[in-house]
């Protein structure tokens, strides 16, 4: 199969999950004997090359222009609304654009490239995707990792939304990440008839806790002055309302009246730095909470959930959630938010033989300390929990497993 994939996020360039699952399913897609042609952002303050071959993948990245001062006159009056973010949305929109005219006019009518299949990643890469589908007449594979009502509790851009309903009923295919994602879809109005679920996966032989010695646990808990005798609870992610950090941090005094001994490590980037920090010193949990405002790389993110006793996210909205992966593939317990928009609740099992770790309301500090506890308590239990979460990461969301079940979808509409 000759695959072109837009998405937004590719390594070197990582937000979030979306560049990790990118860059992970696309190796795999490499390793099973597809040719996979990337195409997307340019990071402009890394340079980085318009166009390379990497672990046997051909990259495309565009080189941006600004169009954002002759915009307004065309965007809507939500967009305009965003402020600083007109300039987001006006690369967003040339990142698109390039690209859909290099794959047509470049890749096939000058190089004669042939391929199989469009697959586009969320609305941020679907308007291409839409454009190349047009043009060429591709089937169209459209991947929804979030919604914008979702993200934004249902206070976001009309436009935004508007791009994902669009790029769904011109899809030949719509996949998404869990069965409490496609539920949100239907509700929202996408085909029900085109939406499949597959879900993400991580890698068992990176996030292995056998790879990772006692001295660099040790040296991660001493960063944080965390002693050996205290608990490590990690919280990894994006810092938005969203993710539920503050109501997290919020957590911690009940916490603290059954484990005075706890320390909650707070790693990630976003809107909420300054008032989380103002939280903190207004509750007087200086000396328990810890924060490091930045994005870490892969390697060291492993090694904190080496060095920690349980890993929480108690998130308001998240379609599927690779970080609770990787903690359990780690052999850590987990506390996820399971309110609401929660694939985390189809991943996590809270009770019985296969228990791995506890579902909270995500929204009441007082439920999120029950579950933090309840993870702390025993520490028989809460190594039983990391080997259940260990062994069902490696039943259920390998990702061999994740690009098995993907292929087979693409090649239904192709065929078709």
């Amino acid at each position: 199969m000759k695959m072109i994939v837009l998405v937004y996020e590719f390594p070197p360039k990582i937000v979030g999950g979306l560049g990790t699952y990118a860059a992970e399913i696309t190796r795999k897609f490499v390793l099973m004997d597809h040719d996979v042609t990337v195409f997307t952002m340019n990071d402009d303050a890394r340079s980085l090359p318009t166009r390379e071959i990497w672990r046997g993948i051909e990259i495309h990245r565009p080189l941006h222009i600004d169009i954002s001062d002759s915009l307004p006159d065309v965007l809507a009056e939500d967009v305009k609304k965003w402020g600083r973010g007109v300039q987001l949305f006006s690369k967003i929109l040339v990142y698109n654009y390039l690209s859909a005219s290099k794959l047509v006019n470049e890749l096939i009518r000058k190089e004669n490239f042939k391929y199989d299949i469009i697959i586009a990643h969320d609305w941020l890469s679907a308007i291409s995707g839409i454009t190349i589908k047009k043009e060429l007449g591709l089937p169209f594979a459209f991947h929804v990792h979030s919604t914008e009502k979702g993200r934004t509790l249902g206070n976001g851009s009309e436009v935004v939304s508007n791009i994902e309903l669009h790029s769904a009923r011109a899809a030949d295919l719509i996949i998404t990440v869990s069965y409490t994602m496609k539920d949100e879809l239907i509700k929202l109005g996408f085909p029900k008839d085109k939406i499949q679920v597959c879900y993400n996966g991580v890698d068992p032989q990176k996030y292995n806790p056998e790879t990772v010695n006692t001295e660099q646990i040790k040296k991660i808990r001493a960063l944080y002055g965390i002693k050996d005798d205290e608990f490590m609870i990690l919280f990894v992610g994006r810092l938005v309302g969203v993710k539920g950090v503050d109501r997290l941090i919020m957590a911690m005094p009940h916490i603290l009246q059954k484990i005075p001994n706890a320390k909650l490590v707070i790693v990630g980037l976003g809107d909420l730095q300054d008032y989380l920090t103002n939280l903190v010193k207004t509750m007087r949990l200086h000396d328990s909470v810890k924060f490091r405002f930045e994005f870490i790389p892969e390697e060291e993110r492993i090694l904190h959930y080496a060095a920690c006793d349980v890993a929480v996210f108690p998130s308001l909205y998240e379609p599927f959630g690779i970080v609770v992966l990787e903690a359990m593939s780690m052999e850590r317990p987990v506390v996820v938010g399971a309110a609401g928009v929660s694939g985390m609740r189809e991943i996590v099992i809270p009770y019985g033989e296969e228990q791995c770790g506890f579902h909270i309301d995500p929204t009441n500090p007082t439920d999120i300390a029950w579950g933090v506890i309840s993870a702390l308590e025993n520490p028989e239990k809460r190594r039983w929990l990391g080997k259940n979460g260990r062994r069902r990461v490696l039943n259920e969301f390998t990702w061999d497993k994740v690009t098995e079940n993907t292929i087979t979808f693409y090649e239904q509409i192709i065929n078709r």
